[in-house]
Formats: structure tokens, C-alpha cells, sequence
């Protein structure tokens, strides 16, 4: 019998090369008390894996993926076939390539009916991808509606504060 998993929000990385930049987002989600489920599984390497992790991630309490992938990127899209779930991809710079620009191009041109929310290549988009989720498991969930405002409102009073220290 497969354990019930106990998070909201999964973090899929095609690769352990992937992890260095996934970081801001697993880290990210924790500070807004959320503790993900983070895999490695890869749309070419285990495809039955992924497929098997998506099709049941609802039924395992999971409310939001989140798929990470460099080169070719199609983890988040072998997501969206599977499930019905918000999968949110970042595209991954590969140490060799167009800079990302392939993951990028493999994450968001997605046919239609089957969308992925395409965060930026790299971390900046790894921690989008975790204030994105807050965003949408906020809609139904006051606390961590409450979360996002605070968060929100730090990211004001830290900018004031930057401008306050750069004209004093």
C-alpha cells in the first residue's frame, strides 16, 4: 500500500543537477509553511514513475505540481497529461546549450488544453514558482491567504527601506 503523502505541493526535478536551483523554491515554500514533496523523476529517464506520480498526486492530497527541467523540458508537460492538477514548470539552464532557451521554449509552448504556468529559467523562476503556488492555494485557504499578505507586505517595507538607505 503506497503511503498517503502529506503536502499540498510537489517539487518534480527531471534531474539531482536540477536541485541547486530548486532550492529557492523548496526553500521558499517552507518559509510560507509549506513542506513539499520533492522528487526526482524524469519525463525520459522514468517515464512510468512520472506518469504514476501525476496520475495519482490529487488522490494523494497534492494540490499543485511543481516541474523543473533543463534541455528538452518536458517533465511539466508529462505532468499536465496526467493530471488535472495547476503544474507550474520552470525551465533549468543546462551547463551546455542556448542558456535555457531550449527548456524554456519545451516548457511553454504547450498545445492547447494541455497549459503549464511557465516561470522565468532559473531561480528566480524557482521561487516565483513557490509564491505562484501560495497565490493559488490561497484562494481557498485564509491562513495562508494571511501568508501571502505578509509576505507581500515585507517585500514593500524591505523595497522602502532600500530606497529610505539609498536617499538618507
Amino acid at each position: 500500500m503506497t503511503k498517503k503523502i502529506q503536502s499540498s505541493v510537489a517539487v518534480l526535478m527531471g534531474s539531482d543537477s536540477d536541485l541547486p536551483v530548486m532550492e529557492s523554491c523548496i526553500k521558499q515554500l517552507k518559509e510560507f509553511g509549506i513542506n513539499p514533496v520533492v522528487r526526482i523523476l524524469s519525463a525520459h529517464r522514468t517515464p512510468q514513475a512520472a506518469c504514476d506520480f501525476a496520475a495519482g498526486a490529487a488522490d494523494n492530497g497534492i494540490k499543485i505540481i511543481i516541474a523543473a527541467a533543463g534541455m528538452a523540458a518536458h517533465l511539466a508537460g508529462a505532468m499536465a497529461a496526467h493530471s488535472q492538477l495547476p503544474i507550474i514548470g520552470v525551465p533549468i539552464q543546462a551547463k551546455e546549450g542556448p542558456g535555457g532557451l531550449d527548456a524554456l521554449l519545451s516548457t511553454v509552448q504547450m498545445p492547447p488544453g494541455m497549459p503549464v504556468g511557465t516561470m522565468a529559467i532559473g531561480k528566480a523562476g524557482a521561487k516565483n514558482a513557490a509564491v505562484f503556488a501560495l497565490q493559488i492555494l490561497a484562494l481557498s485557504d485564509k491562513t495562508l491567504a494571511k501568508t501571502l499578505a505578509d509576505f507581500r507586505k515585507a517585500q514593500t517595507e524591505k523595497a522602502l527601506q532600500k530606497d529610505a538607505e539609498l536617499n538618507s
